[in-house]
């Protein structure tokens, strides 16, 4: 069919022509703007979830109970959470595939474009539902993202919305999944063979398989929490026969390849922007693909070293060290493979390059601080306390939200044709570099000094670290907003982007990290 009659007939097929408007982005199948609808809700309840950890802080600036009461400031906890993980982090991931996976293996769109709407257009119901339990008698849930039992099951009329909007955010999720796999499988040009993928789409390949195999272990959780609040159940009850620890071990069993979902993305991100910046292919492309199979697939086999403290068997913490000890050598690759692609590279240092480096830097910190966490017996000193704290936020905030950020600066000129604001970028990676170690650093030593977390009030030791941190949190928070200006500002207008955008990288910055196919775009740099 030729160019003319594929028009004639889609015409045809539409006698209004295209929806304008609002109904554009309502009934969209277009894989473009699916992922520009994911990355604006994710960055709205970025802001969101950051007001909460705003609360937090403010609560947390000095010792004594003065803004809020206990039990809000446990709602902020909880929801905070939730917001960041599963409204803020996972969507702008998905929002990232969805823009980016086609382009990168050369497919005309997402192999599901009606089921992609679909599962966009969950996510605001889902949110909606998860933040208005903040309105209803009885308030937020209070239990900890974790939901614990017996504690979440205190929450009162706003438990069954929680549950509800789990499970929505869950089918979300496993929609979108399928449909990434179903594209990489289905749909790469002729001649992009598995192993000349770029490692973003190897990325979340692997992510949306972790997705499917512990998004309904999560839902199967969550709905025995159900029926045991309101249909007599006892699965999690000690006084029926349950097993409090058994919904422990079912909730890690999701969780823990869930931090891996949150992180593999912006693994594959960044080994995108460094070989451009370092004008080099990416160092150890194949080791990168087998080291993050392996993180995926060993994943799966640590669950229980959240609940070193919880009493089991020594034979059993021994194994969840040595196996969580384990994830650390395929990690370590990766953080070498990305210091190698630098190494004598011809570097420059715009935006996005920052924040893939403060990535490399920062997250091995989280990385050392949970291998520290690994060791079961100096657990029992860390566990529940500000060390926990510190060392995830270590690899979520300038971990996976870096990576985000990095992304964004990176391809924003593909995606709207406008170039951002190279000095404002460069001034929000500084403000974000410095406020995130004031905000999280100092979080290590008040753990290890022994304070509890989610608490609203502590003894007065901790008060001025937590000041410091307070501090580094309302600097880290504010400084976002900067963010947001440089995204709008140039997505209204800027300097016209080039098809060679970043110098020297040909051009065709995604083909960098393996020799590219010969069939998928325009352009093609001879590699051997």
């Amino acid at each position: 069919m030729n160019a003319q009659a594929v028009q004639h007939a889609d015409h045809d097929h539409h006698d209004h022509g295209p929806a304008k408007g609002w109904m554009r982005w309502l009934t969209t199948t277009n894989h473009k703007d699916i992922g520009t609808l994911y990355l604006w809700f994710s960055l709205l309840m970025f802001f969101v979830g950051g007001t909460m950890a705003l609360v937090i802080r403010a609560e947390l600036f000095q010792p004594g109970l003065q803004l809020v009461q206990p039990e809000f400031f446990n709602q902020m906890t909880t929801m905070h959470a939730l917001v960041m993980i599963f409204l803020a982090v996972m969507p702008a991931f998905v929002g990232l595939a969805n823009w980016m996976i086609p382009l990168m293996i050369g497919a005309p769109d997402m192999a599901l474009p009606r089921m992609n709407n679909w599962s966009f257009w969950i996510l605001p119901f889902a949110s909606t539902m998860l933040i208005s339990t903040l309105f209803v008698d009885g308030g937020a849930p209070a239990g900890g993202w974790t939901m614990y039992p017996p504690l979440v099951l205190q929450t009162g009329a706003a438990f069954p919305m929680l549950i509800f909007s789990v499970h929505l955010l869950g089918i979300s999720s496993i929609m979108g999944s399928i449909n990434i796999i179903a594209t990489i499988m289905n749909l790469r040009a002729p001649g992009m063979t598995y192993m000349k993928m770029p490692l973003f789409v190897w990325t979340w390949f692997i992510t949306a398989y972790l997705l499917i195999a512990t998004m309904p272990v999560l839902a199967g959780a969550v709905t025995m929490l159900l029926t045991d609040k309101y249909f007599g159940t006892s699965f999690f009850n000690a006084a029926g026969g349950g097993d409090p620890v058994m919904f422990q071990h079912i909730f890690w069993f999701f969780g823990h390849p869930e931090v891996y979902i949150l992180i593999l993305p912006a693994f594959g991100i960044v080994s995108q922007i460094i070989p451009t910046f370092a004008r080099k292919p990416l160092f150890g492309y194949s080791s990168m693909v087998y080291a993050t199979a392996s993180i995926a697939f060993l994943s799966f086999i640590v669950w229980a070293h959240h609940m070193f403290t919880v009493g089991m068997p020594v034979a059993a913490e021994v194994f969840f060290m040595m196996a969580t000890m384990l994830i650390a050598v395929p990690t370590g690759v990766k953080v070498f493979n990305w210091v190698s692609t630098m190494w004598k590279g011809a570097m420059t240092f715009e935006t996005p390059m920052l924040f893939a480096i403060g990535f490399v830097v920062m997250f091995s910190i989280g990385g050392f601080s949970g291998l520290m966490l690994a060791i079961a017996p100096a657990d029992f000193q860390y566990h529940d306390t500000y060390f926990v704290v510190a060392h995830f936020h270590y690899v979520l905030v300038p971990g996976a939200v870096f990576a985000i950020m990095a992304s964004v600066y990176y391809w924003l000129p593909k995606w709207c044709g406008h170039m951002y604001d190279e000095k404002l970028g460069q001034i929000h990676f500084w403000l974000s570099a410095i406020f995130v170690n004031v905000l999280f650093f100092p979080q290590h030593f008040i753990g290890l000094a022994g304070m509890p977390r989610r608490i609203p009030d502590y003894a007065v030791q901790f008060a001025d670290f937590n000041m410091i941190s307070s501090i580094g949190a309302f600097g880290f928070g504010f400084s976002q907003l900067m963010f947001a200006y440089i995204v709008i500002k140039a997505v209204r207008g800027g300097k016209q982007a080039t098809d060679q955008v970043w110098e020297g990288a040909q051009g065709l910055e995604w083909t960098l990290s393996s020799p590219p196919p010969y069939h998928s775009f325009s352009v093609q740099p001879h590699i051997k």
